[in-house]
C-alpha cells in the first residue's frame, strides 16, 4: 500500500484527529467540521492508525478504512492519511515527535473528544503530549463531566483556554489546551459495528 505525505505550507496550522476510524463516520465528520471553526485551524489531518497486531481482534485492514474515511469526510481542508503507517509509530507522542521534524516549519493542534480527555493520563507519556501541542477538545455526548474532573484536566487546569477564546488556540504555546461544547451528534463507530453495518473483514 502506498503510503501518502500530507502537504502542509510553511505558517499553517494543522488539527490532527487520531484513531482506529473503525469505521469514520458522520460523528467524525461533525467534529472535524467543528474544529476547523472553533480552533482557527487552516486543515484538519485525519491519522487512520494501523491495526495494533497485539490485540486478538484487530480493526478492519487498514486500505478498507482509508476507503470509508474518504467516502464518509469530504471536504477541501480535511486529509485522511495513513501517516503513522508510513513513519511506524504506535504512539501519540512518537507520531507528533516525527510530525514535527518533518514539518518543521507548521503549528500541529492535537484534537480529540471529551471521552478521550477522560482518560488522557493512561495514554503513554502523555504529559509530554500536553506540553508538545495545544490541544483542541471537543464535547461529547455524556462526556462533560467526567472529562472536566479528569486527572489530566486538574494538573493541566492553569493552562486552559476559556472557550469563548478558542481561536487562540492555534498560535498558543504548549501546555495549552480548550474544551468547546460542540452540538451533539451520538453516531458510534461501536454501534455501526454491533448493527452489523461494518465489518472487518475485507470486502
Amino acid at each position: 500500500m502506498r503510503h501518502q505525505f500530507p502537504y502542509a505550507a510553511p505558517g499553517q496550522v494543522v488539527g490532527l484527529l487520531g484513531g482506529s476510524f473503525d469505521p469514520a463516520h458522520a460523528g467524525h465528520v461533525h467534529i472535524t467540521r467543528e474544529a476547523l471553526k472553533r480552533f482557527g485551524l487552516d486543515q484538519v489531518w485525519w491519522l487512520v492508525s494501523p491495526g495494533n497486531p497485539l490485540k486478538e481482534r484487530g480493526p478492519a485492514p487498514l486500505g478498507k478504512r482509508m476507503e470509508r474515511a474518504r467516502q464518509v469526510m469530504q471536504h477541501p481542508r480535511v486529509q485522511v492519511t495513513d501517516i503513522e503507517a508510513a513513519l511506524g509509530t504506535r504512539y501519540t507522542a512518537q507520531t507528533l515527535a516525527k510530525l514535527r521534524q518533518s514539518y518543521p516549519k507548521v503549528r500541529f493542534v492535537w484534537l480529540m473528544g471529551a471521552d478521550n480527555l477522560a482518560q488522557f493520563h493512561l495514554w503513554q507519556d502523555w504529559r509530554q503530549i500536553a506540553q508538545t501541542v495545544p490541544m483542541g477538545i471537543l464535547a461529547r455526548p455524556g462526556q462533560r463531566i467526567s472529562a472536566r474532573m479528569s486527572r489530566a484536566s486538574a494538573l493541566f487546569a492553569p493552562y486552559r483556554i476559556p472557550g469563548r477564546y478558542s481561536q487562540l488556540l492555534a498560535q498558543a504555546e504548549a501546555p495549552a489546551w480548550c474544551f468547546v461544547n460542540v452540538p451533539m451528534h451520538d453516531a458510534s463507530s461501536t454501534e455501526i459495528r454491533a448493527r452489523g453495518g461494518w465489518s472487518a473483514q475485507t470486502g
